[in-house]
């Protein structure tokens, strides 16, 4: 299973991509985790938001793969302890498709990109700097993973 992590945003800081890889590096060839990144939309004092996140839906839709499920993050979504995250992985793994989780710019994702979306996952009730977020799922999903294998690093 590939789990593709399409995020709005490019140029992040050296501190975001090496905590990124420090977690997906780690994920072993038959669970890969993989990062692509969506160019977002310049943003200034009259810009226009809702032109700007069309576009980045119109951009994050064409680089998801046909047949994958689409996995959303978003504040209104649900919260997973690490336990119930690693039981969502072994479910997706049984539903033998790709999964492409989808992380939104400054306003978050387009009206689009949501009504795809067949799981909302909220990672907290709290506004998270976007660059942080990829560091968050990569760690996030490893432990979940680490805990299926019975792996001791949940336990750290």
């Amino acid at each position: 299973m590939k789990i593709q992590l399409i995020a709005v945003g490019t140029k992040m800081p050296d501190w975001v991509e090496k905590g990124y890889q420090e977690y997906a590096r780690r994920f072993p060839k038959e669970m890969q985790l993989e990062l692509l990144e969506i160019n977002a939309g310049k943003r200034g004092k009259n810009a226009d938001i809702k032109r700007i996140l069309k576009k980045e839906g119109e951009l994050t839709l064409a680089a998801i793969p046909k047949g994958n499920k689409i996995v959303t993050l978003e504040v209104t979504g649900k919260a997973w302890t690490t336990e119930q995250l690693a039981g969502e992985m072994t479910k997706w793994q049984l539903d033998a498709r790709n999964i492409s989780l989808l992380i939104g710019g400054p306003e978050g994702l387009a009206p689009e990109c949501i009504a795809l979306s067949e799981q909302r996952w909220s990672l907290s009730a709290l506004t998270l700097p976007h660059p942080l977020v990829r560091i968050i799922v990569a760690e996030s999903l490893y432990r979940a993973f680490t805990l299926t294998i019975n792996h001791p690093y949940h336990r750290e």
